[in-house]
Formats: C-alpha cells, sequence, structure tokens
C-alpha cells in the first residue's frame, strides 16, 4: 500500500491527519487549523504553487512514487515547440504565448450551453448537516468563482420546515435559501444543480423546482457516487428528529419508534440515528428495462419543462458505466458525472468505501474507452464530469487528457469545502456576535493564519478581487469563506494555466491523450497511455534516422 506523505517542506504544507492521493486528509475537519495544501491555497492563493522562502532557499522534488495503479502514476508531457490555440488576435510569438493567456473557460450541454470560468464543479453537497451549515459560503464562493455547485439528495426531505401536501412538497425553505444564495450572484458563468434520489422523486422536487426556478436551475438524476454503492445517509442525535425523519419515509435505523431503542437511547447506550436513502431501480431486471425507465424518467422532466437535465453515477462495473454513457447520449443529456472510488464523503460506512467499486484512474480509462467506442458507431458521446479524488491542478490537468475530448469539468467534493470551513472559523474570530450564526470554531486566530496577517484583507490574498468584483458596499454580505474559495480557485487556475502552458495547449479543447504518458507498465496497460520510455518513440527514432 502506497503511504503519501504528510508533508511537503518546500511548499510549507503539512497534514493534520493521515492523507489520500489527493492530499487531503482521510477525515478532514470543519475546526481544523491547517495546513494541507487546500488549507493553505484557501488564504494565499496561487503563492502556495511556488516553494517558500524564495532567496534563502532551494527545493528539489520529493521522491515521487511510480508504484501502483492510480492518477499518481500518470505524468504530463512537456513540449520544446509549438503552440496550439492561442486566443483570437494572439500569434505565436513569446509575447503572446505566456502562461497567463491559456484560457482555462469551458461549458457544457446540448442545446443550451453552460459557461463556466474554470473546468471544476462541486460534488453534491446534500443532506448532510455541514454542506447546510457552511452553505452560504459555499454557494457565494462558486458563483463569485463561475463554477457549477450541486445541491444533493434529499436536502426536502430532510428539512423539519418543509410542507407536504397529500405526499408532495408545496414549501421548501432550505432548498429555497441554497438556490437562491447562489443566484443572488451568479453572474451567468456556473449553475446551480440539483440532484434527485428516489425520496426526491416521491416528494415532487422536480415539480417544484421547475414552478420555483424555471430553467434557472439544473436537475440531476443520480444513480450513485464512489464513496457506496447504497443510499445517502446522514447521522442525527435526536429521537424526535429520527421519529420525523421515519415519518416522512426514511429508513432509519435503529428504528426510533422500537421500544427496546427508546430505552436504550434513555440509557445514553444508543445516542445517534443513521436516516438511509432507498436503492433506486429495484424493481428493474435488465438493461433494457432500466433503459425504458431512464428514459420515461428524462421525457417526464423535459415535459416538465427543464432544459437542461443531468446524469450523474457512481463506481459500478462496466455494465453499468456503458448504461450510463449511451443512455445519457440517448437522451441527449446535457452532462454525465461519473465518480470513481477514492472519493469522500460526508457520511458512508468506511469499510465500504475502502472497498467497493472501481478505482477512479480505470473506471475513467473505460469511460475514455466508451466514448470512443460510441462515437465510431456514429452516435455522439454525452459531456462528462469524472470525479473521484481530485483536489489539486495536477489532477485536472490528467483527468482532462486522459478522456480527452469529452471531460468538460473535473468534480471535486471535499476540496472545496475546506475554504468555506476556514472562512467561517476566520469570520467567527472576527465576529464574535456571529459566531454561532457562522459556525465557527475557533475563539482567536491560530498561529497558522497569524502567519498571514492581523485582519481579514491581509489574510486573503483574493480579498480585494472580491471587492473589486462585488463592490466595498456588497463585501459585507460576502462570507469569508467565500473569499477563501475564490483564493483556492485563483490557485487551481494558474496551476492549470502553467501546466497547460507547458504542454503548448493555450485552450482546454486542445488537450489530449498525448499529454500523457504513464510512470508504470500496469498504468500503460490499464489505461492504454504508452508508458513513458515509448510515447513518441516513433517520432523520436524517425528525428535520429533521419
Amino acid at each position: 500500500m502506497i503511504e503519501w506523505p504528510k508533508s511537503n517542506d518546500a511548499i510549507g504544507t503539512v497534514n493534520r491527519g493521515n492523507p489520500c492521493e489527493s492530499g487531503l486528509c482521510t477525515l478532514c475537519r470543519a475546526d481544523c487549523k491547517g495546513k494541507c495544501e487546500t488549507w493553505m491555497s484557501s488564504l494565499n492563493g496561487r503563492k502556495v504553487l511556488y516553494p517558500r522562502d524564495f532567496g534563502n532557499t532551494t527545493s528539489g522534488s520529493a521522491n515521487v512514487t511510480s508504484l501502483g495503479l492510480g492518477y499518481h502514476a500518470l505524468r504530463i508531457q512537456g513540449y520544446a515547440y509549438g503552440a496550439n490555440g492561442l486566443n483570437e488576435g494572439m500569434t505565436n510569438n513569446p509575447d503572446d504565448c505566456v502562461f497567463p493567456n491559456v484560457n482555462v473557460e469551458t461549458s457544457f450541454g446540448q442545446e443550451v450551453k453552460t459557461k463556466c470560468r474554470v473546468p471544476i464543479m462541486t460534488g453534491a453537497l446534500g443532506s448532510t448537516f455541514i454542506a447546510s451549515k457552511y452553505w452560504n459560503s459555499f454557494a457565494v464562493g462558486s458563483a463569485l468563482a463561475g463554477i457549477p455547485i450541486v445541491v444533493g439528495e434529499n436536502v426536502v426531505g430532510v428539512d423539519k420546515k418543509s410542507e407536504l401536501k397529500k405526499g408532495k412538497i408545496i414549501n421548501a425553505p432550505e432548498l429555497n435559501r441554497r438556490v437562491e444564495t447562489f443566484l443572488r450572484y451568479h453572474d451567468g458563468y456556473g449553475t446551480i444543480i440539483v440532484q434527485m434520489n428516489v425520496e426526491d422523486t416521491r416528494n415532487g422536487v422536480a415539480e417544484y423546482l421547475i414552478d420555483k426556478f424555471g430553467d434557472k436551475v439544473i436537475i440531476e438524476l443520480k444513480w450513485g457516487q464512489g464513496a457506496k454503492v447504497i443510499g445517502g445517509e446522514i447521522q442525527v442525535k435526536s429521537l424526535e428528529y429520527a421519529k420525523f425523519l421515519k415519518d416522512r419515509g426514511y429508513v432509519v435505523d435503529p428504528d426510533p419508534y422500537n421500544e427496546t431503542v427508546q430505552k436504550a437511547f434513555k440509557a445514553r447506550a444508543i445516542v445517534s440515528f443513521a436516516r438511509h436513502s432507498r436503492l433506486g431501480g429495484t424493481d428493474l431486471d435488465s438493461p433494457e428495462q432500466v433503459q425504458k425507465a431512464f428514459m420515461d424518467g428524462v421525457a417526464h422532466l423535459r415535459k416538465l419543462g427543464f432544459k437542461r437535465i443531468t446524469l450523474k453515477t457512481g463506481s459500478y462495473g462496466n455494465e453499468a458505466l456503458a448504461m450510463a454513457i449511451r443512455y445519457s447520449s440517448d437522451a441527449k443529456l446535457d452532462l454525465l458525472t461519473i465518480d470513481g472510488s477514492g472519493g469522500g464523503t460526508g457520511m458512508s460506512p468506511w469499510n465500504m468505501m475502502e472497498h467497493w467499486g472501481v478505482p477512479s484512474l480505470v473506471l475513467h480509462a473505460k469511460t475514455y474507452d466508451y466514448c470512443k467506442m460510441l462515437e465510431k458507431a456514429g452516435r455522439k458521446a454525452p459531456d462528462i464530469s469524472l470525479a473521484g479524488g481530485f483536489a489539486r491542478e495536477d489532477h485536472i490537468f490528467k483527468a482532462m487528457a486522459l478522456c480527452a475530448p469529452y471531460t468538460k469539468l473535473v468534480c471535486m467534493g471535499r476540496a472545496p469545502m475546506i475554504p468555506g470551513y476556514l472562512g467561517s472559523n476566520i469570520e467567527g474570530v472576527f465576529k464574535p456576535e456571529k459566531k454561532s450564526e457562522l459556525n465557527g470554531h475557533w475563539e482567536e486566530l491560530p498561529a497558522s493564519v497569524q502567519a498571514f496577517g492581523k485582519y481579514p484583507e491581509e489574510i486573503f490574498a483574493a480579498w480585494e478581487t472580491v471587492k473589486n468584483k462585488v463592490g466595498e458596499k456588497e463585501m459585507d454580505n460576502i462570507p469569508f469563506g467565500a473569499v477563501a474559495m475564490m483564493g483556492y480557485v485563483d490557485k487551481i487556475s494558474c496551476g492549470l494555466q502553467q501546466f497547460m502552458a507547458g504542454a503548448r495547449k493555450f485552450k482546454l479543447s486542445e488537450i489530449t491523450r498525448n499529454e500523457l504518458f504513464a510512470a508504470n507498465r500496469e498504468t500503460e496497460q490499464e489505461t492504454g497511455i504508452p508508458f513513458v520510455t515509448t510515447a513518441e518513440s516513433e517520432s523520436a527514432e524517425k528525428i535520429l534516422k533521419a
């Protein structure tokens, strides 16, 4: 098993817990005082791309492992000549071919194109309480950065203030808040996507959304995710809330109405209840039945008035992957998100996370194969978003290249949440009267934050950027977590521009699989990406033999 280093002395980052391939700790805490790479990027932006203490240090690469199968075993090609995809009006002279001129904007969709400033989107932020607590930071940050944000499943069902009539939602305050918070700062880039699972479908979430928000919202069907093979879960510590959720139709474990369970809860032998969602497709027996049910569901959503529809699927095997790609193509969906095992979660059974499903790299490699197969058969492959353990700009480049030209976005779950936590903790120190509302955890700024400064304008590298965008008066309404997210996206964007410039690709559509080579033979075999010593060998030999 590969052990990822807990610290990087060159850029001054340290993981509090055990790191995974993404660079995040396996357990990411909202009260964390630092300082993993994503945490640092939230405050210091693009400066984290470079080694620290310039003028007093030199730095060398750490021992980059080439063992095992994973995105770490893909390496990025650079080229010694050429310039591809320059913006209109630019020429291939060295003054134009600089990395700040790389265009990292993307778009996805069929009839309606959704533009994004950076090719990233959030994972589904659903009924987990951490998503609700920090939503203002996540939503405002995503809107300002111009990236899509996803409202996950079950938000309506777990909302105590939501109202249902004859089993259908007629008022959903929490869902309203989530959509309206994003739309307040939406400027045409990015979008808000709302997921639907079995319970959401029963509750009439789609009908409610189209009546309330029209085509401002994208609806997303959900088959699964890379962290678990069963439905979504949350944990509640109130017996009354557990009963409320069971009355709403959810599976609650243990049963809060069971007298033995109630006695155990009173004695504190049981201190919490897990709420589970249902499995979809249990009444279907074959791919043909899945296809019919899927197409009927999409037709119903289009009849309601949804112009943009997407699908999120998890790390199932080849058959389900093929179904997701083919049926998304047939239904002309706007985006298909494919989430590999190795991704993150709010609450999933731990050993299920560790042992179920297809790892991201091989799932994504198969995605390319199947999209290519569709095209050869004369069908249009769907626009793809890849998910499952991404946090850095190198991850984004590799994912975009591995499944090029089909990849339009990279979906990141836990990473863009870190700026929300961090900013809220800092804001709570400066606004102690709002600390509870902000869900801040700190009484004072820790040394790790004070190293950046003593006041917000000094601490956040993105402060002036956000102020310039929204105006000085509006800054009073901007969560610090949103400012932190802008810092993180700035680092991601700049780092991606640098990789692309080195590969001589000045816009995303120019990236191909040729920009990658494999660091070991196993990765070559499973992805079709050539091993480092064989990549470009034909061209090299031609030069030598000329």
